[in-house]
C-alpha cells in the first residue's frame, strides 16, 4: 500500500468514517467552546453537530471496520491497568489499533461528550428554561471534556514518542507501519 509520503508497506488502520469523525467531532467541541459566550446559535448548532456525530461513532463502534469496532478495543479495566502499569515502567507494547488506555479513552470521551451535549439540549426545553442549576452542569461537563481531550493529546504525544510513530499523521491519512515483533495486531 502506498502512504501519501510514498512510503510502502504499511497497514491501513482507520477508515474514512473514523478519521472525518475524529476531527469533525474535534472541530464541532472547539467551535461550541469557542462560541459559548457571543453567538447562542452557532454553539447550539456545534454541540447537536456532536451529539449526532457521537451518535453516529456508537453505531459504527458496532458495524465499522475491524479497528473500529468496540469489540477490538475496548478492554477490561483490569488490563487498562495494567497498560497504565507498564507505560509507567516503560514497557507498553504497540497496539496497531487503539491502545487499552486509548480504547478507554474513546469510551470516556464519547459519554463526555454526549452527556454535554445532552444538557446543553436540555437547556432549550421548557423542563430547564433558565435553570441555573442545569447551565452548571453543563458546564462542568464541558469543562471535563476540556480536561480529557488534554489527557487524550498527552498520551499521543506519549505513544507518538515512545513507539516512534507520529499518530497524528495516522488519524488523518489512516496508516500505520505493519506490527513488529512484540506489537499487538
Amino acid at each position: 500500500m502506498r502512504t501519501p509520503s510514498g512510503l510502502s508497506a504499511m497497514v491501513r488502520v482507520w477508515d474514512p468514517f473514523v478519521r472525518i469523525f475524529h476531527w469533525a467531532l474535534a472541530a464541532s467541541f472547539a467551535v461550541a467552546w469557542a462560541s459559548s459566550e457571543n453567538s447562542e446559535r452557532v454553539h447550539d448548532v456545534a454541540g447537536y453537530a456532536a451529539g449526532g456525530l457521537v451518535a453516529l461513532r456508537i453505531v459504527w463502534g458496532f458495524v465499522g471496520s475491524r479497528y473500529a469496532r468496540f469489540r477490538q478495543f475496548v478492554r477490561s479495566p483490569g488490563t487498562v491497568i495494567d497498560y497504565l502499569r507498564a507505560i509507567g515502567n516503560g514497557s507498553e507494547r504497540r497496539y496497531i489499533g487503539h491502545n487499552p488506555a486509548g480504547g478507554a479513552m474513546i469510551l470516556v470521551l464519547l459519554a463526555a461528550m454526549a452527556a454535554t451535549a445532552a444538557s446543553g439540549s436540555l437547556l432549550t426545553t421548557d423542563a430547564f428554561w433558565g435553570s441555573e442549576a442545569m447551565q452548571r452542569v453543563h458546564s462542568l461537563l464541558a469543562w471535563g471534556v476540556v480536561v480529557l481531550v488534554a489527557a487524550h493529546l498527552g498520551g499521543v504525544a506519549l505513544a507518538s514518542l515512545r513507539h516512534r510513530e507520529n499518530l497524528v499523521r495516522a488519524m488523518v491519512f489512516g496508516v500505520k507501519r505493519p506490527a513488529g515483533p512484540g506489537d499487538v495486531a
